[in-house]
C-alpha cells in the first residue's frame, strides 16, 4: 500500500511537471499584453533576480580584451548579480565582441533560472562605438545641418550597425543644450537652442528605434550649464527656467520619441543631485509625462550623493543611504564605475530598510522596456561573422557621413567672393588639423584619428592643381620653428588653406590625460586658438596671399580679428570620417554652403552667456565699446570694449547663393491653443546657382504675464531651390507650444498678439506678422 502511495505520488508530480511544461509562462508569450507580461515575470523572480536587473554589468567580466580568454566563473557572477545590462563599449574586433555579447545572452537563456535577456549597451552619439564602424560628425556639426531626415538616417545606420553585433542599446541622444561655452562637452550637444536640441534628438531617437536598438536619452536634465564651465559642477536655476528651456527638448525626445530608457546627469540643479530628484524623475517624468519606461544613472554618478554632494558618509561609502536617496526618487538603475551600492537592495529589504514596492516598480520599468522592444523573442540580434561588413561601414553610409557633414559646414565670411575656389587653383594647405590626424570629437573608439579623410586628403583628392602642405606648428605647442615652411608654401601658392581650432580625443586617449581642448572633463577658461595656432594664421595672412582659413573645432572659436583679416572663413565643427572630401567639396563648389550654427559665436568668453533667446529685459541698453588691433581703444559701457551682441548669432550662415523673402501669410491670423496654424512664406533664390536656405521661424510674446524669452525658434525647414526659382515653403506652427509657465507655475497659453517672424538666423528676420490667440 505504501508502495502503491508512493507510486502514485510520483505519477502526480510526473504530470504535473508535464502540465506546467506544457504550459509556456505569460511572459514568454509574445502575444500576451506587455503589462500582463511584466506582471506575471515580475510574481516569479526572487529579491536578487530583481536586484541583478538593476545593476550594470560588463563584459570584461567573461571576456579578457587583450587576450581574448573567456572566464567562466566572472560570466557566473555577472549574470547572477549584474545581469540585467552590461557595457560592452570595448575598442575590439567586430568578431570578438559580437562572439562575447552572444555568450552572454545565451548564458541568460539557457543557463538562468527565468532567462531575461540583457541589454548590451554601448555608446553612439554620432557613430557605434567600434573600431572600423562609421564615424559620423559630432552633434554640434549635425545640428547645423539643420536636416532632421538625415539625421533620422544616421540613427537607423548607428542601429543596424550596433545590432549586427548584438548591441541592442545606445547611449544617446545627448539633449544637454550648449549654454555654457566653457564646458568641455559642448561639442556632444546639439547647440544652445531646446527646439532643434528636441528635433534632433527625436529624429535620432526614431531612426535608432525603427531598428529595435533602444535609446538611453542623456543627460536627465539640465547638465550642459555647469557653474565656471566645469564638468559635472552645480547649476543654478529655478524652476520656470528647468520648464521653459531644458525640459522641452528631453520631453521631444523621450515621450515623442518613445525612448526606451534615460541616463540620469552628475550634477545637482538648485541644490538637488539629477540623480536623486524625485522632483524630475517622478513629479514631471513619470507623473506629468506618463513615462513608462526605467531611468539609469551614469557611471558612477551614484557614489557621488556620499562624495562630490556630501549626503552621506563616504568611507566607507554609505550604500543604503545610496539606495534610498536615488532608487524612490525614480532612478531605477545604478550604472557601474562606482561601488555598486545597489547590490545592497537585498538586504536592505530583509532589514526593513527599503520597500519591496520601491524596487518592484524600479525592475518593472526595466522589464517593460524589455519586452516592447521585443528583447525576449530576439535576445540576440548578431550577424553570421562572414555577413558583418555588409552590415557595418557600408558605402551607403559612408557617403552618408559625407552628406551630413558637407550640410554642417558654416561658411562665416566669404570676402570678395573668394570662394568657390577654382579647381586648377595652387594651393597650399597648412596648420596642425589639416592633416596627420583626424581631429575627430570625443566618443569615437581607440586610434580613430589614424583613419578617415583629412583636410589635405580631401583637397588633393578633388584639385587639379597643385596642393602642398605645411604644419606651421603643432596643437599643442607654441613653437613657431615651422612657420617659415608654411610661409613659403603660401606664398608659392595662388591661395592658401589654413586649418586651425580645438581638439579632443578618443574614449581611451581622452581618460589616459592626453592634452585636449574639449571633450568630457576638458573644460577651458577662454575660447582662443591655443599656442602658436593664431600667430601662424597672422603669418599667413600676412604674405597677402588670399587666405582662407577653417575652425575645425568642438566649440566657437573667438578670433575675431580673423573674420576681418582672412579672406574667408569657414566653420568644420569635429568631422565625420568623410570630413576632407565634405569640406573640399564646399571650397570647391561642388556642394552650395547650407550649414547655420546651432550654437552662436560670441567676440570674446568674457560676453557669455551669448545664447539669442535671452530673456526679455537682457541686452536692453546696448552701448559698446571695441579695442582695435592697431591699440585704438573706443570706450562704451555695455561693454567698455566689447559688446554683449554675438559675433555670429545662432542660426547664421552663408550660401553660395541670395535668397529673398516676400508674402508671409497665417492660415489663420486669429486661433486658439488648440489650433494649428501653417506658415507660408515665398523664398527666391536669386542668384545663377542652386542652393538650400534653411527658412527660420521665430515667436515674440508681445505681452506677457512673467519675462519670458525675447524670441524662440518654432520651426524651420531646409529647402532646395533652384536658381532663380521660387518655393513656397509651409511650416506648422502649433498654438500649443506658444505657452508660458505663470506665476502659479502651470502652462497657459496666454491670449494676446505674438509676432510670428520669418528669417535666414535668429537676428536676420525678412518678414513678420501678427497672430492673435483668442
Amino acid at each position: 500500500m505504501a508502495k502503491m502511495k508512493d507510486s502514485v505520488t510520483v505519477l502526480v508530480a510526473v504530470l504535473t511537471a508535464f502540465v506546467q511544461g506544457a504550459q509556456t509562462p505569460v511572459y514568454k508569450n509574445a502575444n500576451a499584453p506587455v503589462g500582463s507580461r511584466v506582471s506575471d515575470l515580475l510574481s516569479r523572480m526572487t529579491i536578487e533576480e530583481k536586484t541583478s536587473q538593476l545593476v550594470q554589468g560588463d563584459l570584461r567580466n567573461w571576456l579578457d580584451v587583450d587576450t581574448f580568454a573567456f572566464n567562466q566563473t566572472g560570466l557566473e557572477f555577472n549574470m547572477e548579480y549584474r545581469g540585467g545590462q552590461f557595457y560592452v563599449g570595448v575598442p575590439i574586433p567586430w568578431d570578438k565582441l559580437s562572439n562575447g555579447i552572444k555568450t552572454g545572452q545565451d548564458y541568460i537563456m539557457n543557463k538562468t533560472r527565468l532567462g531575461i535577456p540583457a541589454f548590451a549597451q554601448t555608446e553612439g552619439i554620432h557613430g557605434f562605438l567600434i573600431p572600423n564602424a562609421t564615424i559620423f560628425n559630432s552633434p554640434i556639426a549635425l545640428a547645423c545641418s539643420f536636416n532632421l531626415d538625415l539625421v533620422g538616417k544616421m540613427g537607423k545606420a548607428i542601429a543596424q550597425e550596433s545590432r549586427a553585433l548584438g548591441v541592442n542599446q545606445i547611449f544617446g541622444p545627448v539633449v544637454d543644450l550648449a549654454r555654457e561655452l566653457r564646458y568641455g562637452r559642448v561639442e556632444e550637444t546639439y547647440g544652445e537652442d531646446g527646439y532643434l536640441a528636441g528635433e534632433m534628438a527625436h529624429a535620432y531617437v526614431k531612426g535608432l528605434q525603427s531598428l529595435n536598438v533602444t535609446a538611453m536619452v542623456k543627460h536627465f536634465v539640465a547638465f550642459g550649464s555647469p557653474e565656471q564651465g566645469i564638468n559635472t559642477a552645480p547649476v543654478h536655476g529655478g524652476e520656470r527656467e528647468l520648464r521653459t528651456t531644458y525640459l522641452p527638448p528631453f520631453k521631444r525626445a523621450i515621450i515623442d520619441g518613445n525612448a526606451f530608457s534615460i541616463m540620469s546627469a552628475y550634477h545637482s540643479y538648485d541644490g538637488i543631485p539629477a540623480v536623486a530628484d524625485k522632483h524630475t524623475l517622478t513629479d514631471i517624468l513619470r507623473g506629468e509625462w506618463g513615462y513608462k519606461y526605467f531611468v539609469s544613472s551614469d557611471a558612477g554618478g551614484t557614489d557621488r550623493l556620499c562624495g562630490s554632494f556630501r549626503m552621506c558618509e563616504s568611507n566607507p561609502i554609505d550604500s543604503y543611504a545610496v539606495v534610498n536617496y536615488a532608487l524612490p526618487a525614480g532612478n531605477d538603475v545604478e550604472m557601474g564605475g562606482g561601488s555598486y551600492n545597489f547590490e545592497k537592495i537585498p538586504d536592505m529589504v530583509a532589514d526593513g530598510k527599503l520597500s519591496m514596492d520601491v524596487v518592484d516598480e524600479a525592475v518593472s520599468r526595466v522589464l517593460r522596456a524589455k519586452f516592447e522592444a521585443g528583447m525576449f523573442e530576439t535576445p540576440f540580434t548578431g550577424v553570421a561573422v562572414k555577413d558583418q561588413s555588409k552590415y557595418i561601414h557600408t558605402p551607403e553610409f559612408v557617403q552618408l557621413a559625407r552628406q551630413l557633414d558637407s550640410e554642417s559646414i558654416v561658411l562665416l565670411e566669404n570676402h570678395n567672393n573668394i570662394l568657390p575656389l577654382k579647381k586648377n587653383a595652387n594651393i597650399a594647405v597648412i596648420g596642425p588639423m589639416a592633416h596627420g590626424f583626424m581631429n575627430y570629437g570625443d566618443y569615437v573608439p581607440y586610434l580613430s584619428q589614424y583613419r578617415g579623410v583629412t583636410p589635405l586628403d580631401g583637397i588633393k583628392a578633388a584639385s587639379k592643381g597643385t596642393v602642398t602642405y605645411a604644419k606651421g606648428c603643432e596643437r599643442w605647442s607654441s613653437d613657431q620653428s615651422g612657420f617659415t615652411e608654411a610661409v613659403a608654401a603660401a606664398e608659392s601658392a595662388d591661395v592658401a588653406v589654413v586649418v586651425v581650432g580645438t581638439w579632443s580625443r578618443d574614449q581611451n586617449e581622452l581618460w589616459a590625460g592626453l592634452n585636449a581642448t574639449t571633450g568630457e572633463h576638458v573644460d577651458v577658461h577662454n575660447l582662443n586658438l591655443v599656442g602658436a595656432m593664431p600667430h601662424l594664421v597672422k603669418a599667413i595672412i600676412d604674405t597677402g596671399k588670399p587666405t582662407v582659413v577653417v575652425f575645425s573645432s568642438g566649440k566657437p572659436v573667438t578670433e575675431p580679428w580673423i573674420s576681418e583679416a582672412a579672406s574667408a572663413l569657414v566653420q568644420q565643427f569635429y568631422p565625420s570620417e568623410e570630413g576632407g572630401n565634405a569640406l573640399a567639396d564646399v571650397l570647391f563648389g561642388d556642394v552650395n554652403p547650407s550649414g547655420r550654427l546651432s550654437v552662436s559665436f560670441p567676440h570674446d568668453i568674457g560676453n557669455t552667456p551669448i545664447y539669442y533667446d535671452y530673456l526679455n529685459s537682457a541686452r536692453a541698453s546696448v552701448d559698446p565699446g571695441a579695442e582695435y588691433p592697431n591699440g585704438t581703444l573706443v570706450f562704451g559701457h555695455s561693454y567698455v570694449l566689447s559688446t554683449p551682441l554675438p559675433l555670429y548669432p545662432f542660426g547664421y550662415g552663408l550660401s553660395y547663393s541670395t535668397f529673398s523673402y516676400a508674402n508671409l501669410a497665417l492660415s489663420k491670423t486669429t486661433a486658439s491653443a488648440s489650433d494649428t496654424i501653417t506658415v507660408t512664406v515665398d523664398v527666391t533664390n536669386k542668384s545663377a546657382r542652386d542652393g538650400a536656405e534653411v527658412v527660420q521661424l521665430y515667436v515674440e510674446d508681445v505681452v506677457s504675464s512673467v519675462v519670458v524669452p525675447n524670441k524662440q525658434l518654432k520651426g524651420f525647414a531646409k529647402v532646395n531651390i533652384k536658381a532663380g526659382a521660387t518655393k513656397t515653403v509651409s511650416i506648422d506652427l502649433k498654438v500649443a507650444d506658444l505657452g508660458l509657465w505663470d506665476l502659479s507655475m502651470n502652462y497657459v497659453v496666454e491670449p494676446g498678439a505674438f509676432t510670428v517672424i520669418v528669417g535666414s538666423s535668429s537676428e536676420d528676420l525678412r518678414a513678420n506678422t501678427t497672430l492673435t490667440v483668442v
